[in-house]
């Protein structure tokens, strides 16, 4: 991401206050965030990092003092995002992460892979369903929703309770049911 190198007239211009200028920086930084978003963020996070990311660019971009610091503000940015989402995607608490790591220390592959198992198939066929089509086939919502005919926000409502009630039954060791 050489961005503030590569476009210096335009992120000045942007950094002034012309909004065509910001406008055409937002479109052209667009691709490069989703990549690094893509890399970072949990496959269902992606796209709102991506947005998010671009909104406080056109919100605090008047506000950056360096320009030549643009490019690394960036990447903090979707970085944060990344695990902002990731944590209320995983209802992760970060003050948790020990008990997380004795629970993982004390499992081995096999054991992991047979409870991952078994919480899939402790699902609701509805949930299990629109997980598969996201974390195994790696769809986008609005291809589960086609797939589906299901609303986009009934597919993300159905994602985000599956990952709910695997989790639950991973780390609460309870059965998962709706």
């Amino acid at each position: 991401m050489a961005l503030a190198t590569q476009h210096q007239p335009l992120l000045t211009a942007a950094h002034g206050g012309d909004p065509r200028a910001l406008e055409q920086l937002l479109k052209i930084s667009r691709p490069d965030i989703r990549r690094y978003a893509q890399q970072h963020c949990l496959l269902s996070d992606v796209d709102d990092a991506v947005q998010e990311a671009l909104l406080i660019v056109s919100r605090k971009l008047p506000s950056l003092r360096v320009l030549a610091a643009f490019s690394g503000w960036l990447i903090r940015l979707v970085q944060r995002e990344c695990r902002r989402l990731g944590r209320l995607t995983l209802r992760y608490d970060p003050y948790e992460e020990e008990k997380l790591e004795q629970w993982l220390v004390v499992r081995d592959e096999v054991g992991l892979r047979r409870e991952l198992v078994a919480a899939l198939e402790s699902l609701p066929a509805h949930y299990l369903e629109v997980m598969l089509l996201r974390d195994l086939e790696e769809l986008t919502i609005e291809e589960i929703a086609a797939r589906t005919g299901l609303t986009r926000p009934n597919v993300k409502s159905r994602l985000h309770r599956a990952r709910a009630l695997a989790r639950e039954y991973l780390l609460g060791g309870k059965p998962a049911s709706v």
